[in-house]
């Protein structure tokens, strides 16, 4: 009798715990399938957010004056970065050829030698070739009024500050852009602020996810005229520097060939 109740009191507890097991199988079968879901319905991590007030905004909204505004900037820096990237381009052949000079001009025994021995378009070859046609030219008539080394001089001066101005092409084009650049990025900003308030006005809300927007889309004009101007006023004194080293070596080259060319004239005489 005891056995069969024990029995039946088992059964019983063997029962309820399966029916609870079940129920709870259950539950986390459900729990599971709703965190399941509700991460589906977020949006997954690597979705790239579009910032409604970007570059691309202030583009497609701006009127003809803004993209006008944009469109300089962008010109200005693309001749900027021109200009600096051909000007260093010269200025590297420039110094490959004042290495030369010692290899090929100075080994010939005359300066009509050594001139024949540069390549075509070698700045320090124009300066001696322009002082050989200088010095034969001195026998012209207007010509003899000037004794042959103030003569020659001359003429090597002459040529040399070709070769100056020749280096000095474009630097005034950096110079005007990184004094102008600012100005032009902040009267885009003056411009997008005016009608970014306007706007406001004409719908009546002053949130301040009515104002940031537009006013930060306006900014973003100063911030690129200053991206602008930057580079060009570095590379504008970085220009000037080089070409200040790169003038030296050609004003002592010229007056090397002044002082053989007339060393050469006093022995013929």
């Amino acid at each position: 009798m005891f056995y069969t109740k024990h029995k039946t009191s088992l059964l019983a507890l063997l029962v309820i715990a399966v029916a609870s097991a079940v129920a709870l199988i259950t539950s986390s079968t459900v729990a599971l399938a709703a965190t399941t879901e509700a991460l589906g319905a977020l949006p997954a991590a690597t979705e790239k957010v579009t910032n409604p007030y970007g570059l691309d905004a202030l583009w497609q909204t701006g009127d003809f004056i803004a993209k006008g505004t944009l469109m300089i900037l962008a010109v200005m820096s693309m001749g900027s970065w021109y200009i600096i990237v051909v000007k260093f381009i010269e200025q590297r052949k420039l110094a490959k050829q004042a290495r030369g000079i010692s290899d090929s001009f100075w080994k010939s025994g005359t300066v009509q030698g050594g001139v024949k021995g540069l390549e075509k378009g070698n700045a320090y070859g124009f300066i001696a070739e322009s002082a050989l046609e200088a010095s034969q030219r001195h026998n012209a008539k207007l010509a003899e009024s000037m004794d042959h080394s103030t003569w020659l001089a001359t003429q090597i001066q002459s040529s040399t500050d070709k070769v100056q101005s020749r280096l000095q092409d474009g630097l005034a084009f950096l110079a005007s852009v990184g004094s102008i650049a600012p100005f032009v990025g902040l009267f885009g900003t003056v411009w997008g602020i005016y009608h970014a308030l306007t706007a406001i006005g004409i719908a009546g809300q002053a949130s301040i996810d009515k104002v940031a927007g537009p006013v930060g889309e306006a900014l973003i004009m100063t911030a690129i005229g200053l991206a602008v101007a930057v580079p060009a006023v570095l590379g504008y004194n970085w220009l000037v520097r080089r070409n200040k080293v790169a003038m030296e070596q050609v004003r002592d080259f010229g007056a090397e060939v002044h002082a053989i060319m007339i060393g050469a004239s006093g022995k013929a005489s």
